[in-house]
């Protein structure tokens, strides 16, 4: 039997590929496929703000990875949940919508030409958005993507966060998508209705309406079909079958920053003698395949609070019982809500020319976050409440290789967690701003102690101990394919097409430049959208 034909063949239905899977086919002249391991995004705490506490460890949405033993985190291995499941990991995340400051953009212009610099990301953010705030110079109204102001239903300690931030020297900021990025203030949110308004949501559902666009779930890639140097198709297994889509156009990778590269890897282009070693036969050499991984890497610091926090709502059966009638009945109390209310961006010295930081607040505390141990829906049997940073600007690299040539096998992830010295000395300013915001009087008023790292660490030996102890991802890994003009440097050009082969493009975070001061949803959605315009625009010369 012959192999289903399409326009394109898409790779993941992840952020990128869901907004892919939209603009490809809204004309109605192109046939598009998707696949995606995952399943459907329609499940009860996938559509629940807050419910991604249960998806972290959830292995039927997550591909709930580990890095190998890592040196910078005093010989720990790090957990990396990463979206399997229509909307990818936009339908498993915290939802907030920072996209970045201006001086990213510009630096991705400068790397890959203006069709991505500021303006042009600027510009394509306000047709995506459909920004409760409204819209003006710098956010879109009237867009695909519904994004929330999240301006109602605040926890109260949200005020006494501004407060002592504004204290501290960081003044409030009510809008980090706006004309800048540092100050504090409350995240916007990718929330509609008091659901998760993922990528799927909002893109991929209402593009399954149309007759071109087809969705495979359950279906795994594991690897590219060529013929000669030009990708023809993609191999793949569903439901323990084999089988093989054909691509009429292209081949599009939108499998994000791990997988992209494992299935680049899986069909032979990446760093020759690491696929040889694999048993793999090298099509291409292409030594920056997985290579340039960069990631956020993030702490708490966690305190018992003499104020009510959401720990006293959700961690009794009944305190979860009435969230969970508030949230289904009218919408509303922390179920509707992520648990990052707050946040920002600062300088961790005056003479850094941008933010090299970012901040959150939680009025929620758990204080055992390691992989199994429990749902991040449980919180402590006390008032407690946190503060959070991850470093913004990170010079740490790492890679994704291969474990082996099993396509059904955990690539291998080398995170390089502080590889970087300057990581470190970053993070330790960093916990040090974070006494000082508690130091301040208004979270004096609301702090009873320090639990996390507790008030005997003080020197910067004992700081720099813990922050190995217990830092970690902030989950927004990117660059391992990065795209620019150099083909020195780069995997994918400017139009997102893989140097040395025809009709395969990539299209995920995994192209990123460099990584975003911020989190990665946002950019993420945003390349999918500019993708596609490179892609149409590439057609039509």
């Amino acid at each position: 039997m012959a192999a289903p034909m399409f326009d394109y063949v898409i790779v993941g239905a992840g952020s990128a590929g869901c907004v892919l899977a939209e603009r490809l086919s809204a004309d109605g002249a192109r046939s598009v496929l998707v696949i995606e391991e995952g399943g459907s995004d329609r499940r009860f705490f996938v559509q629940m703000p807050l419910g991604y506490g249960k998806l972290f460890f959830d292995p039927a949405v997550n591909w709930a990875y580990l890095t190998e033993p890592d040196p910078g985190l005093g010989g720990r291995p790090d957990y990396w949940p990463r979206g399997k499941i229509l909307g990818g990991s936009s339908s498993i995340n915290a939802m907030v919508w920072a996209r970045g400051g201006r001086e990213d953009y510009e630096d991705w212009g400068a790397a890959a030409g203006p069709n991505w610099g500021w303006e042009a990301a600027r510009e394509a953010y306000r047709e995506i958005e459909d920004n409760e705030a409204g819209g003006d110079e710098w956010r879109g109204k009237g867009g695909p993507l519904f994004i929330s102001a999240n301006r109602r239903d605040l926890h109260p300690l949200c005020d006494a966060f501004v407060a002592a931030a504004a204290e501290a020297g960081l003044p409030h900021n009510p809008d980090f998508n706006g004309a800048t990025q540092e100050g504090a203030g409350t995240y916007q949110m990718t929330i509609r209705g008091a659901r998760r308004n993922s990528a799927a949501r909002a893109f991929l559902r209402p593009a399954m309406r149309r007759r071109n666009v087809t969705v495979w779930t359950g279906a795994q890639a594991t690897r590219i079909l060529f013929e000669g140097r030009r990708a023809t198709g993609v191999a793949f297994r569903r439901n323990g079958r084999e089988g093989e889509a054909r691509a009429a156009r292209e081949v599009i990778l939108a499998g994000g920053a791990v997988n992209s590269p494992q299935l680049l890897m899986l069909s032979g282009i990446g760093p020759a003698a690491d696929l040889a070693a694999h048993g793999i036969a090298p099509l291409l050499d292409h030594p920056h395949v997985g290579r340039n991984m960069v990631d956020h890497l993030g702490l708490n610091h966690t305190y018992r609070a003499n104020a009510p926090t959401y720990n006293d709502e959700l961690r009794p059966l009944l305190g979860k019982v009435r969230a969970g009638l508030r949230w289904l009945l009218f919408g509303t109390g922390p179920l509707a809500k992520s648990v990052n209310h707050g946040g920002g961006f600062f300088r961790t010295s005056p003479e850094r020319a941008r933010p090299n930081m970012q901040l959150y607040f939680q009025a929620f505390s758990t204080l055992i976050p390691r992989p199994g141990e429990r749902p991040l829906l449980t919180p402590d049997p006390f008032s407690g409440m946190s503060l959070g940073l991850s470093n913004a600007r990170p010079w740490s690299r790492g890679e994704i290789g291969l474990a082996g040539p099993d396509p059904f096998a955990p690539p291998r992830i080398r995170a390089g967690a502080f590889a970087d010295e300057r990581d470190m000395a970053e993070m330790l300013e960093g916990a040090r701003f974070l006494r000082r915001l508690a130091a301040t009087a208004p979270m004096r008023a609301v702090i009873a102690e320090e639990l996390r790292p507790g008030p005997a660490v003080e020197s910067d030996e004992a700081l720099i101990a813990d922050i190995r102890e217990r830092s970690g991802t902030v989950y927004h890994p990117s660059s391992t394919l990065r795209m620019g003009t150099d083909p020195e440097s780069s995997v994918v050009d400017p139009d997102l097409r893989v140097r040395g082969l025809e009709g395969l493009r990539v299209c995920d975070a995994s192209i990123f430049p460099n990584l975003i001061a911020g989190n990665t949803n946002a950019p993420s959605i945003l390349v999918g959208w500019l993708g596609a315009k490179r892609i149409r625009e590439t057609e039509r010369r």
